[in-house]
């Protein structure tokens, strides 16, 4: 039997990760997490995930390192990053964005690992 019920997270009461990111709702093969004023850094040191992330950027500005191909994004600018690939987030002006991941980032602690 499949799962029907309607969830709703607000973001009052969304649990907050080790990196800043707020985990919104998530499903069992989706994950949703926002970035909200995040401020700027050097990096976040290079990594690879074992899940796939696509994100939208709301206001602010970063660089994204991936397999060494570096591109700005700005308001408006989506991305992909693909489960395992390497990469690396540098933040250069306050950034707001939202991304979804799948398998969920939070579950299992793969955002941890």
């Amino acid at each position: 039997m499949t799962d029907t019920s309607v969830k709703k997270v607000s973001l009052e009461a969304s649990p907050e990760g080790e990196m800043g990111q707020r985990y919104l709702a998530t499903g069992t093969k989706l994950g949703m997490r926002l970035w909200d004023e995040a401020e700027p850094t050097d990096g976040m040191g290079g990594h690879t995930r074992d899940y796939e992330t696509v994100g939208y950027v709301i206001s602010g500005s970063a660089e994204l390192t991936l397999e060494g191909q570096t591109v700005r994004l700005e308001p408006g600018d989506s991305w992909v990053v693909p489960a395992g690939a390497q990469h690396d987030y540098r933040i250069l002006e306050a950034f707001t964005a939202v991304e979804a991941t799948s398998p969920p980032a939070r579950a299992h602690g793969r955002d941890e690992e």
